[in-house]
């Protein structure tokens, strides 16, 4: 199997006949051994019905629906498991991706060695408030990462079969894959510019709240990536630094009173000064964190799959 299509869906009942056409009118005119797998996010309208008519017809098509909405992450998830490809391509179901960008996506992987090609949306038919919201947050990924997209979270990418097969999407992780994927070995990223189009049927199904849980999910995949193997060198280091200074405001303010002690100058009891009591929370915190990373470091291994690593390719 050369090629398989990931295609996420959600209550896309009127997308779904008009993007099948599409893909099948471009891949046919290649010589491609192709799949599209549509993985039905717990619709509410038909596109399930839809879905399964679209693969009687066809035997490249097939479905996978869940019993509920699951989120995009976990259709991804099940998608990159069932696919067979040596090249695995994601799209959205709403026709807003262009299939015609599947060959030069394909080409890039199998020809120019990418392990991953992102898609960048560099004109949009979005409102202003999907857009400014965006650009700060991939400015914002792209900081932090280290890695030079300009749009993580276009649904187009490509990807050669080992990335899909050793990394874990979940949560809201979909928009980090490029950067799951580097921190698992994946490190030739590249980017291509693809057309966007606007929604010709339904609604976005994402509101402003994906926002916040994007910063969360960024927060988490960053600590997770680089220190889930390791929690005690960030809650020690932390932990340590919290101690050192409790400890050294105390030592401090029990020097000057008996500093002051010795040349009979007026005092205050140590007891009765504020910095104390910030020294004693210091303290306190410095002391929880330690233990946090200590506990992290018990459980990550006794964990099974303390020792389980990936292996990408033999020979």
């Amino acid at each position: 199997m050369n090629l398989s299509l990931v295609i996420p869906t959600y209550n896309e009942e009127e997308s779904l006949r008009p993007l099948v056409e599409w893909i099948r009118r471009v891949l046919d005119a290649t010589s491609l051994e192709w799949e599209a797998i549509f993985i039905d996010d717990g619709s509410t309208d038909t596109s399930w019905a839809v879905i399964e008519e679209l693969g009687k017809a066809d035997s490249h098509i097939r479905g996978i629906r869940f019993g509920r909405n699951y989120g995009k992450s976990a259709a991804l998830y099940t998608g990159f498991e069932a696919a067979q490809g040596d090249v695995v391509i994601t799209m959205d179901a709403d026709m807003q991706d262009s299939p015609d960008e599947i060959p030069k996506l394909y080409s890039m992987i199998m020809d120019e060695g990418y392990d991953l090609v992102s898609g960048w949306k560099r004109k949009r038919y979005d409102p202003i408030g999907k857009t400014l919201p965006s650009k700060f947050f991939n400015l914002t990924a792209r900081t932090i990462s280290g890695i030079k997209l300009h749009d993580f979270n276009c649904g187009l990418k490509a990807y050669r079969k080992q990335v899909v097969k050793n990394i874990e999407v979940y949560g809201e992780m979909h928009r980090y894959i490029p950067i799951l994927a580097k921190q698992a070995g994946f490190r030739k990223i590249g980017e291509k510019v693809v057309e966007h189009r606007a929604r010709r049927f339904g609604v976005s199904k994402y509101g402003w709240e994906r926002m916040i849980k994007g910063y969360l999910d960024l927060l988490t995949v960053m600590f997770i990536t680089r220190f889930g193997r390791s929690p005690m060198y960030v809650f020690g280091a932390l932990g340590t630094l919290m101690f050192l200074l409790g400890g050294g405001i105390t030592v401090y303010l029990i020097a000057l009173k008996l500093y002051l002690q010795s040349i009979g100058e007026p005092l205050r009891q140590v007891v009765d000064q504020p910095l104390f009591y910030l020294a004693l929370v210091s303290l306190i915190i410095g002391v929880q964190l330690f233990l946090a990373g200590f506990l992290g470091e018990l459980i990550n291994r006794s964990a099974p799959e303390r020792n389980v690593y990936k292996i990408i390719e033999k020979i």
